[in-house]
């Protein structure tokens, strides 16, 4: 398995500067690096660490987050659209990470989960050509985002369906789909929507090992259905990064 470091989490309690996290990812074998907000990053510093090192930056997050079962949230997100690609584009990001934001009140789910496909067709008609990839990530709402809109995997994977656009994929959290009560079982045949992965145990948020997630069998299982993209580590490690990563002694 290839890995991604989340730099927000991995390594920040040792190194309080950004684009060292990147170098220290580097030092410790990982393949890539993500972070969440650029906005309020040094996103030139981070370009240099990246050229110096060689490591990908394997996503960003879409800014703003917006509501994208509310139509009237729309206008502003496609402009997020816009300015995050350039960041992404600015940075050698290939994917960027669009979060549906939170249910809308008193408005029938159908139509949320309709504006929803309609909003995502028109981002993938404004990054058409960048080979940057926007992926929509399911939540968990019953620990971390509570309100949140999409928890359902099989949802996430209908809505991309329905999008029908090479542009717009899922991203898989392992953690957040266990938190939910979801076996991985719900990706079957339907992988190749499946654009990034990220991985943290449960309970906790912590390190591979420092929960009860059979993750080691979840791995394989994605490597068996023939996922070849990164695994990427958003957790907070119990202690020092480096020793966090020692799971992958135990994992292919």
């Amino acid at each position: 398995m290839r890995y991604s470091a989340c730099i927000e989490w991995l390594f920040a309690a040792e190194e309080p500067d950004v684009a060292n996290r990147v170098r220290a990812a580097r030092a410790a074998g990982l393949d890539a690096v993500e972070f969440w907000r650029f906005s309020n990053k040094d996103c030139v510093a981070i370009r240099q660490a990246l050229d110096e090192t060689g490591l990908t930056l394997a996503g960003i997050l879409c800014e703003p987050i917006a509501p994208l079962g509310d139509p009237e949230a729309h206008e502003g997100f496609l402009e997020g659209v816009r300015t995050s690609l350039a960041a992404a584009s600015q940075l050698g990001a290939k994917v960027m990470i669009a979060q549906a934001g939170d249910v809308q009140a008193n408005v029938a789910r159908a139509a949320q989960h309709a504006a929803i496909v309609k909003v995502l067709g028109e981002a993938a008609r404004i990054i058409e050509g960048s080979g940057v990839i926007l992926a929509l990530e399911s939540l968990n709402d019953r620990v971390d985002h509570p309100g949140y809109y999409l928890t359902s995997t099989e949802e996430g994977l209908d809505i991309i369906d329905e999008v029908a656009r090479p542009e717009i994929r899922l991203l898989y959290d392992l953690y957040h789909a266990a938190v939910m009560g979801e076996g991985i079982e719900v990706l079957t045949g339907r992988l190749d929507r499946v654009v990034h992965v990220h991985l943290a145990d449960t309970p906790g948020r912590g390190e591979p090992g420092s929960g009860r997630m059979d993750y080691a069998d979840r791995l394989e299982w994605l490597e068996k259905q023939g996922y070849s993209g990164l695994i990427g580590l958003e957790y907070r490690p119990s202690g020092a990064t480096v020793d966090s990563l020692g799971f992958r002694d135990r994992v292919g």
